[in-house]
């Protein structure tokens, strides 16, 4: 095994567990995916992302295929989606978070920025769009051509009454986009109804010419 792979498998395992203690998942809920050199990484099926063995991982190649570990999360396929559509990302991030699946249960499907540019950060994280997907039961694969869609202009989206997906350049990135998605829905539900300042169109534009 490479190097570079042990230490995606360490900090995989180091991010997810934070992830869990900080309850941003909870029982079996989640699953988390990295890039490699030669295939990807993903967190197994019924797996807690707060228990996980670094040397069980599944391993597929890059045809996608289970080469090595547990059997793979049966949500591959949003993964899949994702890191097609993005060749430049390098991690995916799929939670049930509090705040996040909240806005997703209230949100209107096709809405593309359900939470207002309330901060910096959260347009800096997430960007402009944040499109709202469609429910699907969980592990159904026919969501997989909408996350393709919505994933070549957007970094993150939320899945209907399911949670969010979020991706990164890196591991680490993906994971802080999760986070700051699920602080900026927060703060979106606290300030509901209460005439809240958002950043104006300017400052936006700003922030995406500054940090993409």
């Amino acid at each position: 095994m490479l190097e570079a792979e042990k230490e995606a498998r360490a900090l995989l395992v180091e991010l997810a567990a934070s992830l869990f203690a900080r309850g941003f998942s909870v029982g079996t809920a989640g699953n988390i995916s990295v890039r490699l050199a030669d295939g990807y990484l993903i967190t197994p099926t019924n797996s807690s992302l707060g228990r996980l063995d670094p040397a069980r991982l599944s391993k597929l190649d890059r045809q996608w295929r289970h080469v090595a570990g547990d059997p793979p999360s049966k949500e591959v396929f949003m993964h899949r989606a994702v890191l097609t559509a993005r060749p430049a990302a390098g991690a995916v991030v799929h939670l049930h978070s509090t705040y996040a699946t909240a806005i997703a249960c209230l949100a209107a499907v096709g809405e593309t920025a359900p939470i207002p540019p309330l901060t910096p950060y959260f347009v800096m994280r997430i960007g402009p769009r944040l499109p709202v997907l469609p429910y699907w039961r969980p592990g159904d694969p026919a969501m997989e051509p909408a996350i393709f869609a919505a994933a070549q202009t957007a970094r993150a989206m939320l899945l209907a009454n399911h949670g969010p997906l979020v991706s990164g350049a890196t591991l680490t990135d993906a994971v802080a986009a999760a986070e700051e998605l699920e602080e900026a829905a927060r703060l979106a539900l606290l300030l509901r109804g209460q005439g809240a300042r958002c950043l104006t169109p300017a400052q936006v534009e700003e922030l995406i010419a500054t940090f993409g």
